[in-house]
Formats: structure tokens, sequence, C-alpha cells
């Protein structure tokens, strides 16, 4: 089946939208795209041989009836256009993050059941190969258990970056590199290391001129008794996207920037157990041949995969929600001083609505009261 798509938002994000489905070799077609700004959406559909530019979701919807539509819009836009696309019959693929608050995402699934149809978070980084083998070996115990995890978001994003009004913007980007970029990485190591169960963390504002952080350090426990720490940072002139697993019998590391490949992954036994080299560089090995760098095509091919299947796709919002909970209590953590449990943050919790919470506290310090 050749699925049907359309864009919504022709900004920087949407190029890795289209250039993932063409990398697919026909799997899909966009039909149309939309955006407010209507003169960049005809430049973008020029560019990208699109035949139909729509000024409104309502109307695309109703025109097109787009089997899947990619949300490629600001954060603050995420759950309205979620919403519209469900109630038109289409799978949304939402950008990260996938709502602006827990309460939002919340409001989304209840849309979802609404309407009986499911909507997806775009997770890339989980989808490359080397990711997959290695969520396998830890399903197997093939490493022993996991001990210790490092997960670190190294960026460098200057002033002129966030000239752009919505950034660093807690009303429209809804945070800093905690909710916008690091994200990324620690949705891996969720998805690597499984339920998340207490985090402790701090934020500040270093450097960049904006109302969000520049800057947060957690220390996350997990329910098999891992322990990792999260570093998002968006002053570092060296940038780099890490991960390390230090298993009983394996560390197993990745570094890379935005997208990985199987050559990026490091792996090494301990004294003693040499052998199972075998098990991570020759189960590689054999893979060679189809190796799947991680990156917007490796989940659109994950996501038509499923859909030809009749399976829900990856990644549901009810498994996105475990990332962003993650997120909320980075927040929860880092704000108030205090440690805070998974599943914690609900309706009477103020950063259940808001991931400012009760205040930056950088925010309080100008205006003397919560910001």
């Amino acid at each position: 089946m050749v699925y049907r798509t359309a864009i919504v938002g022709t900004g920087g994000i949407a190029v890795a939208h289209i250039e993932g489905i063409r990398a697919l070799g026909g799997r899909a077609e966009v039909s149309a795209v939309v955006d407010i700004d209507t003169a960049r959406a005809r430049a973008f559909a020029e560019t990208w041989g699109i035949a139909r530019v729509h000024a409104s979701v309502d109307e695309m919807l109703a025109a097109e009836k787009p089997d899947l539509v990619h949300i490629c819009t600001p954060p603050g836009s995420h759950l309205p256009l979620t919403a519209a696309v469900l109630r038109g019959g289409s799978v949304p693929l939402v950008e990260k993050p996938p709502a602006m608050t827990l309460a939002e995402i919340d409001e989304a699934i209840a849309v979802e059941r609404e309407t009986g149809r499911q909507a997806v978070a775009v997770f890339q980084q989980r989808f490359g190969s080397g990711a997959v083998r290695l969520r396998q070996a830890v399903a197997d115990g093939t490493f022993g258990r996991p001990l210790v995890a490092v997960c670190n978001t190294l960026w460098y994003r200057d002033a002129e970056y966030f000239a752009v009004p919505w950034r660093g913007n807690w009303e429209i980007e809804g945070g800093g590199p905690t909710m916008g970029h690091g994200i990324h990485q620690f949705d891996l190591l969720l998805s690597i290391l499984g339920p998340w169960q207490t985090v402790r963390a701090v934020a500040a504002r270093q450097d960049r001129p904006t109302d969000t952080e520049d800057v947060s350090a957690a220390i996350v426990t997990f329910e098999n008794g891992a322990i990792a720490t999260v570093l998002n940072s968006l002053v570092s002139p060296r940038e780099t996207s890490s991960l390390r697993f230090d298993f009983e019998h394996a560390t197993v590391e990745l570094e890379h920037l935005y997208g990985y490949g199987d050559a990026d992954w490091r792996f090494t036994p301990a004294p003693g157990s040499e052998a199972l080299a075998e098990s991570w560089s020759g189960a590689g090995a054999r893979a060679a041949a189809s190796e799947v760098r991680s990156g917007h095509a490796a989940q659109f091919s994950a996501i038509f995969d499923a859909l030809d299947a009749g399976r829900p796709a990856p990644v549901g919002l009810d498994d996105a929600r475990q990332t962003m909970d993650l997120v909320a209590s980075i927040y929860a953590s880092a704000f108030e001083d205090r440690t805070v449990i998974r599943g914690s943050i609900d309706a009477g919790d103020p950063f259940y609505a808001s991931m400012l919470g009760t205040g930056a506290p950088w925010l309080t310090a100008l205006t003397g009261a919560t910001a």
C-alpha cells in the first residue's frame, strides 16, 4: 500500500520528514502541505514537487483525506492539531515534544479513545538497528543486569538561534533543552532500560537570553535497579549526543550528534566475559547488509510496517507519556528541590498543566513572585 500523507508546518523539521518519506522508495507520497505562511508553503511545495497547498488543516483534511498527517509545527500547536487530525479521520505523526504538558498529552489520549484512532509521537532515535539490537539483548539478559547509565545531550545554540520568537519561551516551546533537545536521547534511554522510578534534578539558565533553562542535570533510578545521569545542555561548544550502559558483564556505548549508525556503537566486555563480544559484534556483522540508521525514515518505515500488519504504530501516546512524565518530573524536582516519583504528577500538581509549574528560580528572582 502507498500511504497518502500531508505535512503541516513547512519549517526546518519538515525537510527531515519529507526526506524520510522519499528515502522509503514509494511507500508513501506527500499530496499536500499546510502552513499559516502560505508563501512559505508554496515555496516548500515547489521545491519538493508537492501538488497542493492548503491554508488550514480542516481544509486539507476535507480535500485530501490523507492516511497520515505529519505535524511539524511549534510545540504549542501540537495538541489542537493532533485532535483535529484524529477527528478528521487520519493518523497524526507529531514531532517532539508530542504535547506541551502532561495535561495536554492526556487530552490527546482522550481524543484517541473518543475517535478510536491512534496518534504517533516522533521519537526517531529508537529505530536505529543498534538500538533495536541492544533492546533485544536487554530483554534476553545477554549482558546481565543493567547497573549504570549515562545520557548526555551536549549541544550548542547561540543567541541568534533564540531570536526566533517561540524559542526559549515557556508558553510556546514549553521548556528548554530538557523539553526540546535532550528528550530524544533520554527517550532512547527509557526505551532500553524500561520504566523509570524516581528523579532528582537541577536546572539553570547559565548563559542564553531565554525564559527557559539552558542546562539541566538529573539522577534517575529505574525499576530494574539501574541508576542513570541525564545531562541536557545548549551551551556546550563541542557538541555530542552520547549514551553509555554498564551491565554486569559489558559496557555498551553510543556517541553521535543528530543520528547514528552501527559504527557509532562501542562494546567492551567485562573481564572474564570476553566471549560476549561475539554476541554484539557477531550479530552486528550478520546484520551489516541491513543496517538501519536512526532517523525519521527508520521510524516511518516501522510505522508503515505496523499499519500494513494491522498493528498499533510505534511510538503511541501512552508510551510517549512516560517520557513526558520524566520531563515534567525533572522540572518539578529542579524548581521545588524534591525527589519526584514516576506517575506522581497528577491534575492536582502545578507541573501537570505547565512545565514551568511553580516557577523557575531565575524568573521568580526577577519578579519577586511566581512566574
